[in-house]
């Protein structure tokens, strides 16, 4: 595992991607390790070489006692990056993440070519920081995690996405309290808001709708304002945006790093995230007999579908699966469109998307709002794919 040594701690580095590509550095915010942009990572690596690092505290990273200086935790970064051989690159954070990219741009401009900055801010409140820090200490990681998980996700990802919330505790709960504590010293003590007209480099705000942490308002507001020339985009997510709209952020990163190849680039983002949600839906087997299926004359059409319907629509978190499942088998049965009609049956009984019992239920209100004939139809060839699959109830 690769490692470097930076005032006496051993920080935790990786670095994928093609050597050709453009660095950037990611880093995460406070309670997170590097996994954070894992997410993020398929849609980041065709368009960069991608340096992540485990924030002095965290992770696989030394977690010395406290205080920790947001100056030292930059220092931390410039040592990663010498360490794997990167003289500049742009910089992403995420909350703490991105107050310690504002640092390292500020104490060492020579290094850092761009920054995003992501559901973060140039000031918090201190007291609210100092009252954390000192139930931490008393309690552990314990007594914040609920305040903490609160602020992560929205509760409807969260919901959706239970898996995601549960992975987000368990590493938060894991981290070392000093570590922690001292990375919420930095938090405290830094001392952005008046610097912020030095920062030089083209900047990147991203802030989330559903974000209570560090919302527009008081917080990306004053980024915008403060940094020259800063542009601002707001994604549908919480406060971490990595883990809550990973494709949307990575389009966003790549159009304003890379801009000279952001429509494709950005379309390519789509189509794999859109390819990924298809593959998980429908299944390996159908959609490779679907693309080898591709005609010239068809392919455009084809992409944007993948783009469009399976990611835009399929990826978005205001319903789980399975109602978007029967929302699919209840429209194409009121339409009469029965080839889409048996490919989703078939998928959602295959992939455990839904039961009979739950089939059934949508083909009865299907009766009732879309006619008897139609209801009728469905009935019949969804029994013939229950008898030739043999699901049951």
């Amino acid at each position: 595992m690769p490692f470097v040594t930076s005032a006496g701690a051993r920080i935790f580095w990786r670095l994928d991607g093609a050597e050709a590509n453009p660095p950037l550095v990611l880093l995460n915010s406070i309670g997170t390790d590097l996994t954070l942009w894992d997410a993020a990572m398929p849609h980041l690596l065709p368009a960069f070489r991608l340096l992540r690092i485990d924030t002095r505290g965290h992770g696989a990273s030394d977690a010395p006692a406290g205080p920790y200086t947001l100056a030292m935790l930059a220092d931390d970064v410039a040592a990663a990056m010498d360490a794997a051989g990167i003289g500049s690159a742009a910089v992403a954070g995420v909350s703490l993440g991105g107050m310690m990219a504002m640092q390292l741009a500020l104490d060492r401009p020579q290094i850092v070519t761009a920054l995003a900055l992501i559901c973060t801010s140039p000031a918090m409140d201190r007291g609210a920081w100092e009252d954390r820090i000192a139930r931490v200490a008393a309690e552990g990681m314990a007594g914040i995690a609920d305040l903490a998980m609160g602020r992560f996700l929205s509760p409807a990802f969260a919901a959706q996405r239970p898996f995601v919330a549960e992975s987000l505790r368990r590493g938060l709960l894991s981290t070392p309290a000093q570590g922690y504590a001292g990375a919420g010293a930095a938090i405290r003590d830094m001392e952005l808001i008046g610097r912020l007209p030095e920062i030089a480099v083209p900047t990147l705000v991203v802030t989330g709708t559903r974000d209570v942490s560090t919302p527009h308002a008081g917080h990306g507001e004053r980024l915008v304002a403060g940094i020259p020339g800063a542009a601002h985009l707001a994604l549908d997510c919480a406060h971490l945006a990595p883990v809550e709209a990973p494709a949307a952020l990575a389009s966003a990163l790549r159009r304003f790093l890379a801009p000279a190849q952001e429509v494709e680039q950005a379309a390519q983002t789509l189509y794999e995230a859109g390819l990924a949600n298809r593959r998980r839906v429908l299944g390996d087997d159908w959609v490779d007999r679907s693309l080898a299926a591709r005609t010239p004359f068809n392919a455009e059409f084809q992409a944007m579908i993948t783009r469009i319907a399976w990611q835009e629509i399929w990826g978005r978190p205001g319903l789980d699966e399975r109602t978007r499942r029967l929302l699919v088998v209840a429209i194409t049965a009121s339409l009469g469109r029965w080839e889409e009609f048996r490919l989703h049956v078939r998928a959602g009984l295959a992939r455990d998307g839904f039961t009979c019992d739950e089939l059934k239920e949508a083909l009865m209100q299907t009766a009732i709002y879309a006619g008897v004939p139609a209801a009728n139809t469905a009935f019949a060839e969804a029994g013939r794919i229950i008898d030739e699959t043999g699901a049951t109830s």
